[in-house]
């Protein structure tokens, strides 16, 4: 009866969930359902979960469309038939092409097309007209016995009720982006598409037995059988699991010698248990296809890292998959992988940005494509954004729509009421297919056995479920992800070698954690650009716990999470860092359980370790609740079942009340925000990398952090820490400049990227034409072998790019402008001969620094030289950062340049405040907070000069201002 039922995955259409169209079937009293959602099968396996434990016959299928048009309902009418209607669906939505009107199944698949097609002449087998309940009446029209055989009952079911029909009609205008009173029968479905119960159905089909039989038939015939949590990967990177056990053993035990030597017991008795428990899980393919895109990624040249809880195991390090030691550390394989975990591990592997794609495109021609996807995930409608659509669709001013955001709306207005009544109901609905950000999935059989695949904008292949789902069927991720620090390292290295002719070892992590020098920029906070540890708060950190070695920045690199940060945790730990001796741990046991940490849960295993050792929850449950805490499951049942058998287990146990609920407090702090230890040392090894660098080649390594458009701060700031540094910056030239910034005889040159408004395709001609024929020599060659425009000519002298001349820029303006004007006929390329350029006679046109700066602001966005030249005020009466730790609690006045701010509330009644982070005129850190008085009465206004007073505070040796007054300063005037 229920052939063609869809849930909010038929995006912008239907409007159940498949949980609750699965209990609306339970309660008419239906037998079997079928789930056909618009062009994708996103939800099948969840449906077919959710029936077998209601004891409904799940059938799968899909509703073809073209746009607005019902093309037809496929239904599988066993796992080959769903295999292949994944195929169909996956080669129109890759290739882009219209659904064709009439496909070609085999048996396996039935073909349902809606009774106004009128295909009723040649019908094969498993051809069939669906009719529904408004279709009756036109039964008459047709010679029906002779097409009997061939009609089924088709009642569609897209919403629960009116109130519902009333959102799928809102749904729909979204997404064809009208307002609602321009919508038309085409865009949305018939009102009568809920459920009905089969005694109403049988009413209307009474005169058409047949086709009722004809249902029932072909309800028997279909049926679909999902194995869950069993693996689906694919099973060898060889041709047997004994081939992948001896491959994965000799390369482990290649890497021991390498990483250990040949006389280490203690690492050699960890990699056989390792071995051991890898093999008797089957994951030996799994770390051997780990292993095997790294090997391409060397031979590419490609850096990558390695983290997440796979350098727990000891063998990831031997096969360089990870950089992380961790016996060093103490890390327990067991995290990773073990006999008793339920989750699939899996390895985090991290290339640059610019490297990304091609590993990507590597695994698919690697693997095959067939049996490989990108990973999908859903972008879900949430109550602000729903509200700002739904205001469109009701036709609302963008200034009544604002006010709806915040609340402020008019409870007598039925529009208004309208929108947050169904801005409630859509809350969380799946708007449309995305990409994880890094997961892949890589299958033993084809991938189309369990989802159809998409092309999202991306370009890569990518499937129709999520991690959950995936995981739920036995497919585990590969994540292959991105990050601009390993831009910055790889690109440092080859600029080294270049300029320098030195090979640098990245890997030799003991050099760079035994380095004293490195130590010290630690120590100190001088560590901008260097990967997640430039932040002005990581900086504040790192100088607070007086940061110097290894195993307190892999501590500082999780606890400057939200989840350990926020919950004041954070203070805690440097308290304690600080006075080892001074402080009670809130229950011995938790010191005892905690001593590493003092008493403070810092990473992801300390929860499992608590609710473990203090709560006596099983290590399963235990890491069942760590997942939870840590965002990688979804739904809460288990969670809260969870709850309270901690809870329970800590009266059992005799543990004060409140005792248990501040150490549950602690625990649930690190939702979504907590990082596992293997996980910080993973950071901490990409951090002293980058140290290392910045260390020793810091030229280098600042031109290639800002050559990937990627740190904490804005490229503004990079440039100005080369001139901190001592580097020469020289203007984007068009005799040296590169496209990106370079280096060429110890100058760095600014790349004609940062140029605002200059065109690729000139800045190509530049350089390709510089290369072929040579410098140029002056102005009108530049012109003559270019044949720039004026506008674009205009852009380069006013940025100073061809001060080679050495000509004022007033006077290249007015020359370069005639040159442009007097010249009919240009050949772009170089003259055979040298010829003389046109001689001017000009009045004095000087161009003073002042112009130059503001030319540069407006053009590059930032200045070349010191911006503090450009201030209106008189520098020698404020003090320098470096004044401050003597002025520790007195009030002083500050002129300094703004950098970044942090917005923030306080704990007790949320009120705004911030931090601010500034250079001052040596180019030194300033640090600020703003109270929420102080915030509210002088707020920011944007980048530029400020003034404030405050009183000079210290912590643990980091001194910052707190504001009571600033202002805002402007900047000279030319005269």
């Amino acid at each position: 009866m229920y052939l063609n039922c869809k849930t909010y995955f038929s995006y912008r259409y239907g409007t159940f969930t498949p949980k609750q169209l699965v209990e609306a079937a339970v309660e008419i009293g239906a037998t079997s359902l079928a789930l056909t959602n618009i062009n994708n099968t996103s939800d099948i396996w969840d449906f077919v979960a959710l029936c077998n434990a209601a004891n409904i016959k799940p059938i799968a299928g899909v509703e073809i469309r073209n746009e607005d048009m019902l093309c037809y309902v496929l239904i599988a009418r066993n796992n080959l038939g769903l295999e292949n209607i994944n195929r169909f669906l996956s080669q129109h939505l890759i290739s882009k092409e219209a659904f064709p009107l009439r496909p070609s199944f085999s048996d396996d698949v039935i073909i349902i097309y809606p009774f106004d097609k009128g295909f009723f002449s040649n019908l094969v087998p498993n051809e069939y007209i669906g009719v529904q309940i408004t279709d009756i009446n036109r039964l008459l029209c047709i010679d029906y016995k002779k097409y009997v055989q061939h009609l089924l009952v088709r009642h569609p079911v897209t919403f629960q009720n009116k109130t519902y029909y009333n959102l799928h009609r809102l749904l729909r205008a979204i997404d064809k982006n009208i307002i609602l009173s321009k919508q038309i029968d085409t865009h949305k479905a018939a009102p009568h598409e809920s459920f009905l119960s089969f005694s109403v159905l049988m009413d209307y089909f009474q005169q058409y037995p047949q086709i009722l039989s004809n249902t029932f038939q072909l309800l028997d015939t279909c049926s679909i059988e999902m194995t869950f949590h069993l693996d689906k990967n694919k099973k060898y990177y060889t041709a047997s699991k004994e081939d992948d056990k001896e491959l994965l053993r000799k390369l482990a035990y290649d890497g021991l010698h390498y990483r250990y030597g040949t006389r280490n017991k203690t690492a050699s008795e960890r990699v056989e248990k390792e071995l051991k428990i890898i093999d008797d899980l089957n994951f030996n393919a799994y770390f051997l296809i780990n292993w095997d895109l790294l090997k391409y990624a060397k031979s590419r040249g490609f850096y990558y890292v390695g983290r997440g809880s796979g350098a727990n195991s000891i063998i990831a390090y031997c096969l360089q998959i990870t950089d992380v030691d961790p016996i060093e550390l103490d890390l327990y394989f067991e995290r990773f992988l073990n006999p008793y975990r339920k989750s699939p591990p899996d390895f985090d592997l991290d290339f640059s940005w610019a490297d990304r794609d091609e590993m990507i495109d590597y695994i698919f021609k690697r693997y095959g494509r067939d049996h490989v996807a990108l990973l999908g995930m859903f972008s879900t409608f949430q109550f602000k954004a729903s509200i700002r659509e739904l205001g469109k669709v009701f036709g609302l001013p963008t200034t009544e729509i604002e006010k709806l955001l915040v609340g402020d709306y008019n409870k007598a207005d039925k529009n208004h009421l309208q929108i947050y009544q169904y801005a409630k109901l859509m809350n969380d609905f799946p708007n449309h297919l995305s990409i994880h950000p890094g997961g892949m999935l890589i299958s033993e059989h084809p991938i189309y056995q369990y989802t159809a695949i998409d092309l999202p904008p991306k370009g890569f292949h990518t499937a129709q479920i999520d991690m959950f789902v995936a995981e739920e069927i036995g497919l585990y991720k590969f994540d292959i992800l991105s990050q601009r620090g390993l831009g910055h390292i790889k690109d440092t290295i080859q600029m080294v070698k270049a300029n320098k002719g030195i090979d640098i070892d990245i890997h030799n992590i003991e050099q760079f954690k035994k380095d004293k020098q490195v130590a010290a920029n630690i120590r100190t906070g001088n560590t901008t650009g260097c990967f997640y540890i430039e932040s002005p708060s990581m900086r504040q950190l790192l100088k607070k716990l007086r940061c110097d070695d290894y195993k307190t920045l892999v501590a500082a690199s999780s606890i400057i999470r939200p989840g350990v940060g926020q919950s004041g945790m954070m203070q805690t730990y440097i308290y304690r860092f600080h006075h080892p001796d001074k402080f009670e741990h809130i229950h011995p046991k938790m010191g005892e359980i905690l001593q590493d940490t003092f008493g403070v849960m810092v990473y992801q295993e300390d929860v499992i370790k608590v609710a473990h050792h203090f709560a006596g929850l099983d290590m399963a449950e235990a890491d069942v609740l760590r997942r939870h805490m840590s965002g990688k499951t979804r739904g809460n049942e288990q969670m809260i079942t969870l709850q309270k058998k901690f809870f329970s287990n800590c009266k059992e146990r005799g543990y004060p009340d409140h005792i248990a609920a501040e150490v549950w407090r602690q625990m649930e702090s690190f939702s979504g925000y907590s990082f596992c230890k293997a996980h910080s040392a993973s950071f901490a090894v990409e951090s002293y990398q980058s140290l290392y660098l910045k260390t020793y080649f810091p030229v280098e390594f600042m031109v290639a952090v800002i050559n990937n458009f990627g740190g904490f701060y804005s490229r503004e700031l990079y440039f100005q820490q080369l001139r901190k540094i001592g580097a020469t910056v020289s203007a984007p030239s068009v005799n040296y400049s590169e496209y990106l910034t370079s280096i060429l005889d110890d100058i760095v040159y600014v790349g004609f990227v940062h140029i605002q408004n200059l065109e690729k395709k000139i800045a190509d001609i530049i350089i390709t034409e510089r290369q072929q024929g040579g410098i140029y020599l002056h102005l009108q060659d530049f012109i003559e072998r270019t044949n720039i425009g004026m506008e674009q000519l205009n852009i380069l002298i006013k940025v100073g790019a061809l001060s080679f001349t050495g000509k004022t820029k007033k006077e290249l303006l007015w020359e370069g402008n005639f040159l442009r004007k007097a010249t009919t006929s240009i050949t772009v390329g170089k003259s055979l001969f040298v010829e003389k350029p046109m001689s001017f006679s000009l009045p004095q046109l000087p161009q003073t620094p002042l112009e130059d700066r503001l030319q540069e602001m407006d053009i590059l966005r930032f200045p070349q030289a010191n911006a503090f030249e450009m201030v209106e005020a008189d520098l020698s009466k404020y003090p320098l950062a470096k004044d401050i730790p003597a002025l520790k609690g007195k009030e002083i006045t500050c002129l300094a340049y703004l950098v970044c701010t942090k917005d923030t509330a306080t704990k007790k009644d949320r009120r705004r405040m911030h931090f601010g982070t500034f250079i001052d005129a040596a180019g030194d850190w300033m640090d600020t907070v703003h109270f929420p008085n102080s915030a509210a009465m002088f707020p920011f206004k944007g980048r530029g000069f400020y003034e404030f007073s405050g009183i000079v505070t210290e912590e643990f040796g980091v001194f910052t201002i707190a504001v009571n007054t600033m202002k805002k300063v402007g900047i000279k005037k030319l005269n």
